[in-house]
């Protein structure tokens, strides 16, 4: 194994916490006896063209340090490969972080973990979701969600997270359940209304909202969630229940675990790890051990039980 490790940094990410995360993680990994080789691009397809090179040239690992948005740009990089991944969460998000059981907000801690595990190969096998060819860790979401990201991404004013709250109101006035073709493994197609489908490797996404509870990002399975065809006032009601998980016991929500899934819906984007993949359709396939992820404890929580399958 190469004993160098590059530091793959986004310096912007947390209102700047990137820049300051840094330094205790190349610390931790110069304690461990690494060369650490730190990455940063001009932008975000520069930055995965440099780690994309570093990989092909034989780095013995990668940190990420910043938020989701960097661990899904090193994802694509290290999908595949046999070249681990460490995370150093510092970013708004850290959905990722959370689902694999790893610090969040706590760049020493998280510095320690990977380089503590890397020194003495403690490598978890993840799974990660696949779109063609673009990689995903935790969540991709179709429907209400979707509409309000493509309503804030086109705004320009107000910044922030604002904008997004001011995109949902303004979906919310022209909301209308969504026609979705649904197709699960090679199972019928099935055909409902529904607000959203997300389609979750991971549990969470958007900072936390746990929209896919009982999802495991080692078991080779997806979570389905399907909330079906919600009111305005049944979304207001139940949609502040996903940051507990507790929108899984309305009876508009079911959930189905698969290892493929195809979905189909007019007007609608996809998005996977809050980055827009397209128009639908789309098809995502849960691809086991597809990351070597460095990581001194369990990758996940076992599923819970009487989690809903249906």
């Amino acid at each position: 194994m190469s004993y160098e490790v590059t530091l793959f940094v986004n310096p912007t990410a947390g209102r700047g916490r990137g820049a300051h995360a840094a330094q205790p993680a190349a610390s931790a990994l110069r304690a461990a006896g690494f060369s650490v080789r730190t990455l940063v691009g001009a932008d975000a397809p520069d930055a995965l063209a440099r780690l994309t090179a570093a990989v092909r040239e034989g780095t013995g690992a990668v940190v990420a340090v910043g938020g989701d948005g960097m661990v899904s740009l090193a994802l694509q990089a290290l999908a595949g490969t046999p070249v681990p991944l460490g995370v150093v969460a510092v970013g708004t998000g850290n959905d990722f972080a959370r689902a694999t059981g790893l610090p969040v907000r706590e760049p020493a801690l998280a510095g320690r973990t990977a380089a503590e595990a890397l020194k003495e190969g403690r490598i978890r096998e993840t799974d990660l979701g696949r779109v063609g060819a673009t990689w995903y860790g935790t969540v991709l979401c179709s429907g209400f969600d979707s509409k309000v990201n493509d309503r804030g991404n086109r705004m320009r004013l107000p910044a922030g997270r604002f904008k997004y709250d001011l995109a949902m109101i303004a979906e919310l006035a022209a909301f209308r359940p969504f026609p979705y073709r649904i197709t699960l493994d090679e199972g019928p197609v099935i055909e409902t209304e529904a607000t959203l489908v997300a389609v979750g490797n991971g549990s969470s996404y958007g900072g936390g909202m746990r929209i896919c509870p009982g999802a495991v990002p080692d078991d080779g399975l997806f979570d389905v969630t399907v909330v079906g065809d919600c009111s305005r006032a049944t979304l207001l009601k139940v949609f502040p229940q996903v940051y507990r998980g507790g929108h899984l016991s309305h009876p508009k929500v079911s959930v189905h675990r698969a290892r493929k899934i195809t979905l189909e819906a007019p007007g609608l984007t996809a998005y996977a790890d809050g980055e827009p993949l397209g128009p639908l359709p789309v098809t995502a396939e849960c691809i086991p051990g597809a990351v070597r992820l460095l990581n001194d404890r369990d990758c996940c929580q076992t599923r819970r039980v009487g989690s809903t399958a249906r």
